[in-house]
């Protein structure tokens, strides 16, 4: 198997700095990016190109914008190499001093804290941007950027123009100048394609087909592949595995680069082990792969998932903008012309000035020229009122007899003046919300439980700015229509994965690497402990390149290492029935519970998952082909196949092979117990074990119910197999615990799905309800009582 120095997962900000910052030290690397490179010019733009610029392999489609919608909250990340900065708006600017907050309370318990501050990140700051090289708008007259600052100034407020990583000028300290070549830096460009400084097209957000933006792909990346690292795009990473000597085992799919001849893409599952792993994901793609593979990773530790935040975005709009100097006339601010963002307004934290409440930003917000056709257009009305127009004046010169060959201004009244998108301004907020969302896995897919209720009084006071900038500009202000429902969409999801100063408090500490998995980091938004507040993509570069170089000198661990891993063998076990032979029965039985990790004791398990709403659950269809034998042996075996259900383990999972034993003898006398043993593998392809056992014994009261309805499970690692009329024997190492239980609407649903097969089904039935009835009389009615029953069967014979 291939062995490597470190494997880096994802190719955004954090990634993409550590994989350079490892190749440079001589280090192997191997960058896995689930995305395809993009090259100047491969950027979707038409309707055809565009349907197809999305990210759902499982409906095979493998391009740019990945779209995610939770119950109160949307986000927008992207899938290619260079990751998040292939979509954003450029802006790189530093964490304010003072929000590296230390013991901010939140409002459902706990606290933000920040183990590091400014100061830790100063030199980190610069490193970045001495790579990606921001510079400052150099059109102050862009009208967009102008209509922000006379906004702020009649204010009172403060604008400035931030740092924005794109190439205005051939190189460094040249004047700015439009589609002239960008010089090459010594390391070269991944793609060997030709860039091109900036045209002001608006184009930031949905990929630079001129190659303008300084992107992860043109710099860091570049410069790690020119220093030996080996970047692999469409490596989709689904498995993380520790290995006894230290390291991990890393498993992903590797997509093919076409469709094939069926019209879908090949998928090869592919291994590669490290001593060093750094997981660049971003938010939704660390969380969610740790989470899916807790099994594996289980000193991960309860703050998994915690801290989401979305930066404190929000999207409002100013719309038909008044001219101050010309009355009655719009204001020209024509936001598709330049870049995405070029000016911006910082409203003070409490931490700057008491009871100032959570700070924020204010930017403009541009959006590509072609943009301005779609926005137009879809005013219906107006639309229809202009073409009503030109009609009426082209049927005039007809009914009049008049030679009117050329119609040149009705064209132009048709097309209209574009008087709603040259006089309207997007305004982007982002800041210091609340830092209290959870990601969870639902039904195997990412979840966000996230409001905007605890963090109401600060999107109130960016509201209030954003209204003020409007009306100071002669506009309509409106919410985006989202807000309606109390929702927002972000593009800068961070936390999930929190350093913290402790174990309880976070998963890294405060150089970004796991407490319980040494030699396993996490160096993208997740890791941010709460909201950067300003533009986060420089802290969360400037975080990474601190925690690779604190890893970097570090004392290397010389591991021990075989050429091939031995093969996983699936322990031999006897076949527990014969599908083929004699009369058969079958019947569903659903059961759910609530299971914890880490946990052995049934009864603790079901406790603490109940709190922490793990649930579990299992359908199976309980199988025995030959009813004769299942009864006449000791163990009573039957089949069990079917599905479970657990969001922890990463959602419904298959029965791979499973084992019911009914009825069985134990050591107790007057005790029996109904056993289940099920074989699976958690989505991440760990193999797992559930067993779970009935205790049949007559207690006082009246127990029937509740001994026949409970289940007592543990999971166990590995396939575990049956002992002694499927007992376990105790080898298997048990990773969690909890109780299920049939619930009486699932039971009554479960007498419908008896079935009979072989030559006579409705004996078999008949057969196994004997069985069953004689079992449970033997467990709870006194001896006097099962002596008919007991003659009965002795007459029926076996």
């Amino acid at each position: 198997m291939e062995h490597v120095d470190a494997v880096v997962v994802g190719s955004g900000f954090g990634a993409s700095v550590s994989a350079f910052r490892l190749a440079d030290a001589g280090r192997s690397v191997v960058v896995l990016e689930r995305g395809r490179a993009y090259p100047p010019g491969s950027f979707a733009r038409s309707p055809y190109e565009m349907s197809r610029a999305f990210w759902e392999p499982k409906d095979e489609l493998f391009g740019l914008f990945d779209i995610r919608s939770f119950r109160k909250i949307e986000g927008i990340v992207s899938a290619g190499l260079g990751g998040g900065s292939l979509i954003y708006a450029n802006v790189l600017l530093r964490k304010d001093e003072r929000w590296f907050v230390h013991d901010s309370p939140l409002p459902g318990g706990g606290y933000e804290n920040w183990p590091i501050g400014r100061g830790d990140l100063e030199r980190h700051y610069d490193a970045v941007e001495a790579m990606m090289t921001p510079a400052t708008n150099p059109y102050p007259d862009l009208p967009k950027a102008k209509a922000l600052r006379d906004a702020a100034a009649s204010l009172g407020l403060e604008s400035f123009s931030p740092p924005l990583a794109i190439s205005f000028a051939p190189h460094p300290g040249a004047p700015a100048q439009p589609k002239q070549i960008i010089d090459e830096p010594a390391y070269g460009n991944i793609h060997g394609a030709t860039r091109l400084t900036c045209r002001l097209c608006g184009e930031c957000d949905i990929g630079c087909n001129e190659g303008s933006k300084n992107t992860l792909d043109h710099n860091y990346l570049s410069a790690a592949k020119h220093k030996g690292a080996d970047i692999r795009t469409l490596a989709d990473v689904f498995g993380v595995t520790p290995l006894p000597d230290g390291g991990y085992e890393v498993r992903y799919t590797q997509y093919g680069t076409e469709p094939e001849s069926d019209g879908k893409r090949g998928r090869v599952d592919v291994r590669i082990t490290c001593d060093q792993l750094f997981l660049g994901a971003g938010t939704f793609g660390s969380t969610t792969l740790l989470l899916r593979n807790r099994v594996a990773l289980p000193a991960l530790g309860r703050a998994l998932g915690s801290r989401f935040s979305g930066n404190g975005d929000l999207l409002t709009f100013s719309l038909a903008a008044q001219s101050t100097s010309d009355a009655g006339h719009q204001r020209l601010i024509d936001p598709a012309y330049g870049p995405v963002i070029t000016t911006a307004i910082r409203r003070p934290d409490g931490v700057d000035e008491e009871g100032a409440g959570r700070g924020y930003y204010v930017q403009e917000a541009g959006f590509p020229e072609f943009a301005n056709w779609l926005i137009e257009t879809a005013q219906v009305t107006s639309s229809m009122k202009r073409a009503a127009a030109v009609v009426r004046q082209l049927i005039s010169y007809r009914l009049s007899e008049k030679n009117e060959s050329t119609i040149s201004a009705e064209v132009a009244k048709l097309v209209g003046q574009g008087r709603l998108t040259s006089s309207s301004l997007p305004l982007l907020g982002m800041g210091r919300d609340t830092p209290d969302g959870k990601i969870t896995l639902t039904d195997g897919e990412l979840d966000v439980e996230w409001t905007t209720a605890t963090s109401a009084e600060y999107f109130d006071a960016m509201r209030s700015t954003m209204k003020d900038i409007s009306d100071t500009l002669g506009g309509r202000f409106r919410d985006n229509p989202l807000w309606w429902t109390k929702r927002v969409i972000t593009v800068h999801p961070l936390g999930g994965t929190p350093m913290g100063r402790h174990v309880h408090e976070g998963v890294v500490d405060s150089w970004n690497e796991s407490f319980g998995h040494p030699g396993l980091f996490v160096v993208d938004g997740s890791a941010v402990p709460g909201p950067v507040g300003p533009n986060p993509s420089l802290t969360i570069a400037a975080m990474s390149d601190r925690a690779v170089e604190h890893a970097l000198e570090k004392p290397r661990v010389k591991r021990r290492r075989a050429n091939a891993p031995a093969p996983v063998e699936e322990p031999a076990v006897s076949a527990p029935v014969d599908p083929a032979a004699g009369r058969g029965m079958e019947f569903t039985e659903k059961m759910r519970g609530f299971v914890a990790l880490g946990q052995a004791d049934p009864l603790t398990g079901w406790r603490l998952g109940r709190q922490l709403t793990q649930r579990f659950m299992f359908t199976l269809t309980i199988t025995a082909p030959d009813v004769e034998r299942f009864v006449g042996s000791d163990d009573h075996t039957a089949v069990a196949d079917g599905y479970v259900d657990c969001d922890i383990l990463g959602g419904q999972l298959p029965v791979q092979r499973g084992w019911a034993n009914l009825f069985v003898d134990t050591e107790h006398e007057g005790t029996r117990e109904m056993r289940y043993r099920l074989w699976f593998s958690d989505m991440s392809g760990t193999p797992l074990t559930m067993y779970g056992f009935k205790t049949v014994r007559d207690d006082p009261g009246f127990d029937i119910w509740t001994d026949t309805s409970t289940l007592y499970i543990r999971l166990m690692k590995g396939h575990v197999p049956p002992g002694e009329n499927g007992s376990d024997d105790g080898t298997g190492e048990v990773i969690g615990a909890g109780v299920l239980k049939i619930l009486p609407a699932d039971f009554a649903r479960q007498l419908t799905t008896f079935k009979g097969s072989g030559g006579g089904p409705l004996q078999s039935i008949a057969r196994f309800g004997a069985f069953f009835t004689k079992s449970v009389m033997d467990a709870y009615l006194p001896p006097a009582s099962k002596e008919p029953a007991s003659s009965a069967r002795k007459g029926a014979g076996r």
